[in-house]
């Protein structure tokens, strides 16, 4: 039997360099490469036969026992957590995250010092890093190590660390084959072409991007709409400090990164054009998401927009083995919020902040990626649910 060809990811060196970078030994590129290639391998090669082993094994047997078909996700779980085929496949799953984890945290903890000495000095008189070290870090947050990252976005090793970030950074190459592009920015990229291509009218003055992280989607943003006041919050120090001095190093300096928790932001009443949250509603708690779209209602003058790129909702047209395996990271990737969230009706979501239903959008984004030849055809490959650089976004106009 012929196989198509695989899309080999591109090599760690690729990476986008900018001065807040760690430097990687021969040997912590090879274990990146290594990852990077095992997590294609399992995308693309190993996760098809789950489906092989649901349509010919599992569902059969259910429908053979029960006398009836699926009736949710959950007996698809259930039914399926008992096949060999996914039960190899999850544990090489996380096992390639916890391996990821690992090779991050080794390379940027040997040189944090290091990292952080670097961030001071390029942070060093800026008034476009304002934190806040009074700051409660809710405890959506508090309590869980995201997608595996010991101590999330917001421990601090010591004063002035950024070494969670610096991990990230590095590591979302990996995690991702390289599908953001080499500085990993191609969710920024896709919604502010996207946003550029079909509202060319649409001149935004202040910008809010909540949840940024090290800011990696909010700079492309930025470099999009150099006339506009940019602002990125975040809850996490690390990866302010990082982020501030990344954007320094990258000479993108309107964007303004201030701690502080995006439900309760304290800005003005309609005082932002465009608000924003690449990937980051998925991993706040089921009460918050209301209160920052709520928030976010609040903040948006009129004519205004707000976007949100996340993963797909899962939706009574989905096929339930879709929903199920796009629904792994809640249970084996320290996402614990990821099923509630895509279960939310998003048209619900915005109403009950104040957007009326007229007014709501959705649409479908791929990341614009720079690792990618585009002059030669994409060879097509199966999708890697849950991580794949395909988006769904929603927003709303405020009128």
């Amino acid at each position: 039997m012929n196989q198509a060809p695989i899309n080999v990811p591109p090599a760690w060196h690729r990476i986008g360099k900018h001065e807040m970078a760690p430097e990687a030994s021969h040997d912590e590129i090879a274990r990146f490469n290594f990852l990077s290639n095992l997590n294609k391998h399992l995308a693309t090669v190993i996760s098809p036969g789950n489906r092989v082993a649901y349509d010919k094994r599992v569902r059969p047997r259910f429908i053979r026992e029960k006398g009836r078909d699926f009736q949710n996700r959950r007996e698809v779980r259930e039914a399926m957590l008992k096949d060999p085929h996914f039960q190899t496949w999850s544990a090489l799953r996380r096992s390639a995250m916890e391996m990821r984890q690992q090779a991050g945290r080794s390379l940027v903890l040997r040189q944090a010092k290091e990292l952080a000495q670097k961030a001071a000095r390029l942070n060093e008189g800026k008034d476009t890093l304002q934190l806040n070290p009074n700051l409660v870090i809710p405890p959506y947050i508090a309590k869980v190590d995201n997608h595996l990252m010991p101590g999330s976005y917001h421990t601090e090793l010591f004063e002035g660390d950024v070494s969670a970030a610096a991990n990230y950074d590095m590591g979302l190459f990996v995690t991702t084959g390289g599908a953001l592009g080499r500085f990993n920015d191609g969710g920024g990229k896709a919604i502010s072409q996207w946003l550029l291509s079909h509202h060319p009218e649409f001149k935004p003055k202040r910008i809010l991007d909540i949840g940024c992280g090290l800011g990696h989607n909010v700079l492309p943003i930025a470099q999009a709409y150099p006339d506009a006041e940019v602002i990125a919050i975040d809850v996490g120090a690390p990866m302010l400090r990082y982020g501030h001095a990344r954007a320094q190093a990258m000479g993108v300096t309107n964007v303004k990164f201030i701690q502080m928790d995006g439900q309760f932001t304290g800005f003005p009443d309609e005082s932002f054009d465009w608000i924003q949250t690449t990937m980051f509603l998925h991993e706040t708690s089921g009460k918050s998401i209301y209160a920052i779209m709520k928030e976010i209602y609040r903040m948006l003058k009129p004519g205004g927009v707000t976007m949100h790129i996340e993963q797909p909702q899962y939706t009574p047209e989905m096929d339930l083995y879709e929903q199920f395996i796009r629904d792994w990271d809640a249970f084996y990737n320290n996402e614990p919020f990821w099923s509630k969230m895509h279960d939310i009706d998003v048209v619900e979501l915005m109403m009950q902040a104040g957007f009326k239903a007229e007014h709501v959008f959705q649409t479908g984004v791929r990341a614009v990626n720079d690792n990618e030849d585009h002059t030669k055809p994409r060879t097509p490959e199966p999708e890697d649910h849950g991580r794949a650089a395909v988006w769904n976004v929603f927003g709303a106009w405020k009128k």
